[in-house]
């Protein structure tokens, strides 16, 4: 068993229903964790919910239709679970991510809206996904060039109305990860 690490980079996107394409930059966002290999083919990947970071969406990270978003408002991305394979021979990287998203807004010094935690289940991975809203096609990781995983999932309602109705839930969202992924030892460790 060695360690790995997954790093999130600058070149990401976030979609919810029919909400155009948010521009994220995720660099600095990081998960630490365990590859085991047996040997030959893919490598079996895991990542400690509490050692994984994402940077959360905000005016400094995320822009919306060319425009940062407002001060104030701010999408927290908690892990709770990263775990997959990777194949060194191609550079498929596949990764079943499940997370809560946690949106804030203030509105003055003395208001704090936090809405009900959205929940997001999703594979994230190099290859071509299809959805019902969503094609994109990821980049396999090859070598130490950064990869794209790309993944669609379902998003539920949380149960307060306004909100639901706001994101038109239930519907679908799509994420797109520029990442990079290093093995200690490398890909044989």
């Amino acid at each position: 068993m060695a360690e790995c690490q997954l790093t999130t980079l600058a070149g990401c996107e976030l979609v919810i229903g029919r909400y155009p394409r948010f521009r994220y930059n995720a660099r600095g966002g990081c998960a630490v964790g365990q590859a085991k290999s047996n040997g030959s083919g893919p490598i079996a990947l895991h990542f400690a919910a509490e050692t994984t970071t994402i940077p959360a969406l905000s005016g400094h990270t995320t822009r919306f239709l060319g425009l940062p978003l407002p001060p104030g408002l701010s999408v927290a991305i908690q892990p709770i679970r990263l775990s997959g394979t990777w194949e060194p021979a191609t550079g498929e990287l596949a990764l079943e991510f499940c997370s809560q998203f946690r949106f804030q807004a203030g509105f003055g010094p003395s208001f704090r809206y936090c809405a009900p935690d959205l929940l997001v289940n999703t594979r994230l991975s190099t290859e071509t996904i299809q959805s019902r809203r969503h094609r994109r096609q990821g980049i396999r990781l090859q070598g130490t060039n950064p990869g794209v995983l790309v993944g669609a999932a379902v998003i539920e309602p949380t149960g307060e109305a306004w909100f639901d109705r706001f994101l038109g839930l239930p519907d679908e969202a799509l994420a797109v990860l520029e990442c990079q992924l290093s093995l200690a030892g490398g890909p044989d460790a």
